[in-house]
C-alpha cells in the first residue's frame, strides 16, 4: 500500500460525510469503454461522429440510426460491478457515504447495492413512451428493431441525456445539496471535461477533496492518486 492510498484511508475512516463524484473510469474496469481515451468510443470511426449521434437533433431526424448505435454501443447489459462500486456501497451500508453523483448511464452503482445515486446523465434502463409517458425496461429497445415503440404508437426513448439537451433540474440541486454538505469528496474516473456536471465541484467547501484518475487533472486536490480507481479501491 502506497503512502497516497493509506492517506485515503486515513481520510475516508475518519469521515462520515463522504460522496463520491464519478466518471466513465469507474466504469472501464467493468468492461466498458469510456469515451475519450485512446480505444474509447470517441476514437472510433463512424458514418457519424458519435457525438453527432448522440445529440438530440440526430436522434429526431435519424431516429433508425440513431438506435442501430445506441444498440451495438451504449448498452453493455452483463457488465458486473467492479470494486470500486462494491466499495462505494460498502462505505453507504456503513453510513459514512451519503451520496453518488455519477455520469455514467449504466446503472452498475446500483447493481453493486448503491442506493442513493445522483445519475446526472440518466441511465440505460429507464426508457419511456415519448407520446403517453409510460416507462419500459431495457429489453424494449434491446429487443426492438428499428425505432423502438410502445403500444399506444410512440417512440420509445432512452432515459438519458442527449447532447443539446440539459440535465434534470432536480438531479442537479440535489448533486449540489451533498457535495456542499461533504466533509469528504472524492471524484474518480473522470477528466472533469463535461460541463456542467464537471461544474458541481466548486460548490465543495471540505477539507478533504481526492482525485483519483488514470491521469492527471490539473485540479488542485489535497490527494490525488494516478491510477485506475478500481486497483485503488481494492486496497481499502
Amino acid at each position: 500500500m502506497t503512502d497516497e492510498i493509506k492517506t485515503l484511508k486515513d481520510w475516508t475512516d475518519h469521515s462520515g460525510n463522504i460522496v463520491f463524484f464519478g466518471g466513465a473510469g469507474v466504469s472501464t474496469e467493468s468492461g466498458i469503454p469510456d469515451f475519450r481515451s485512446t480505444g474509447g468510443l470517441y476514437n472510433q470511426e463512424y458514418d457519424y461522429p458519435p457525438e453527432t449521434i448522440l445529440s438530440h437533433s440526430f436522434y429526431e431526424e435519424n431516429p433508425a440510426e440513431f438506435y442501430r448505435f445506441y444498440r451495438n454501443k451504449m448498452l453493455h447489459l452483463d457488465a458486473r460491478p467492479n470494486a470500486a462500486h462494491k466499495k462505494l456501497a460498502e462505505w453507504e451500508a456503513a453510513g459514512k457515504l451519503k451520496a453518488v453523483i455519477t455520469q455514467n448511464i449504466d446503472g452498475l452503482h446500483q447493481k453493486a447495492g448503491s442506493k442513493n445515486v445522483l445519475e446526472l446523465h440518466g441511465s440505460v434502463l429507464r426508457n419511456y413512451c415519448t407520446k403517453c409517458g409510460m416507462f419500459h425496461g431495457v429489453e424494449a429497445v434491446q429487443r426492438s428493431k428499428g425505432v423502438p415503440f410502445c403500444p399506444c404508437g410512440g417512440i420509445i426513448k432512452p432515459d438519458v441525456v442527449l447532447y443539446e439537451e440539459g440535465l434534470d433540474s432536480g438531479t442537479l440541486a440535489k448533486s449540489v445539496s451533498a457535495i456542499r454538505r461533504a466533509d469528504m469528496l472524492i471524484i474518480g474516473g473522470t477528466s472533469l471535461t463535461v460541463y456542467p456536471a464537471a461544474g458541481l465541484v466548486q460548490y465543495y467547501r471540505g477539507a478533504k477533496l481526492v482525485v483519483i484518475n488514470k491521469s492527471a487533472l490539473g485540479r488542485e486536490a489535497g490527494l490525488t492518486i494516478t491510477a485506475p480507481i478500481g486497483e485503488v479501491m481494492e486496497q481499502l
